[in-house]
């Protein structure tokens, strides 16, 4: 009888053999056809198979039950298709980088990023897995700005090679984990900047609401900010109606204050992003394990106006 660290290993080499061919062969394709073309490979085949569709209905069963039914369906549909352009667009290498020099930064807080920039001020860029947020790295790139990025490693340890091969040539990524952090706060010590997308469950996280639940947040980002004197910034890559260009946004800096604070004003950003574009947030992510709607006595710990000057 096999090994089933063997089986397992073989199954690892043959999901990654399957995953790069579907990739090569969406990359023999203009760039202005692939990403469509696998926006609806992975909305209508993927996504069915690997009971996405599911998982997505169950989220927004829990955080948003009143949504009408047509509209479940639509996000359902269009949710997977954002995820899959947006894996080919960064695999895309060149083509993707060309394009995202058409782009245009904006939003209220680029002039003190770009200030940040020149000064060699760290910048700690926070944002979630919505729209394509590597699209905004590559415009800070391209901008000048030396913005790295934390990443949670494939399952997958052949695929994840590849994936971390191919995000290196947009600029420098680390895994999440002690030595990625360790990198991290080097490049970060610097001046430079660390964009980090903290919209995912965490088993040792805040209870942070996110659509009204207490859902597990790391509070890493502000801790960063607040240690290293870093601004600390919502910023976005928002998908045109077209499908393939961004409207890209960087926020005004988080103003100082404790941790549960400034991460509640991140995750009140990011809601609202996703309230106005709900099929650009990957609603396949497990957010809310075991969360519970939010309880005035943790609203009195992380209301994210307290301290606000705009209240007093």
């Amino acid at each position: 009888m096999a090994d089933p660290a063997d089986r397992s290993m073989m199954f690892d080499r043959i999901q990654n053999w399957g995953a790069r061919g579907l990739m090569g062969a969406a990359l023999a394709l203009p760039y202005a056809w692939r990403v469509p073309v696998m926006g609806w490979l992975m909305s209508a085949v993927v996504a069915p198979l690997a009971g996405l569709r599911t998982r997505i209905r169950e989220n927004l069963a829990l955080v948003v039950p009143d949504l009408p039914d047509k509209d479940v369906q639509r996000l359902t549909r269009n949710v997977p298709n954002n995820m899959g352009r947006t894996l080919i667009e960064v695999y895309s290498g060149s083509d993707f980088y060309r394009h995202c020099a058409t782009l245009t930064l904006g939003g209220d807080g680029w002039s003190d990023v770009k200030q940040a920039a020149q000064d060699k001020r760290p910048v700690v860029i926070v944002t979630g897995h919505f729209g394509n947020y590597d699209a905004l790295r590559v415009a800070l790139i391209q901008a000048g700005c030396e913005v790295g990025a934390i990443y949670r490693p494939f399952n997958n340890p052949f695929f994840d090679a590849h994936y971390r091969s191919t995000i290196n040539k947009i600029g420098p990524i680390w895994p999440r984990g002690p030595n990625g952090l360790t990198q991290m706060v080097k490049h970060l010590k610097g001046g430079g900047m660390a964009a980090i997308a903290a919209d995912q469950f965490v088993s040792d996280g805040a209870p942070v609401s996110f659509f009204g639940r207490a859902a597990a947040t790391s509070l890493a980002s502000a801790k960063l900010a607040l240690k290293f004197d870093a601004l600390l910034v919502a910023g976005y890559g928002i998908r045109c109606d077209d499908g393939l260009r961004f409207d890209l946004v960087l926020e005004k800096p988080v103003d100082p204050a404790t941790p549960e604070e400034m991460t509640a004003r991140l995750n009140a950003s990011l809601e609202a992003q996703i309230r106005a574009h709900m099929d650009q947030w990957m609603w396949t992510h497990r957010r809310w394990k075991g969360a519970a709607p939010i309880t005035p006595d943790i609203v009195d710990r992380i209301d994210p106006t307290a301290g606000d000057p705009a209240r007093t």
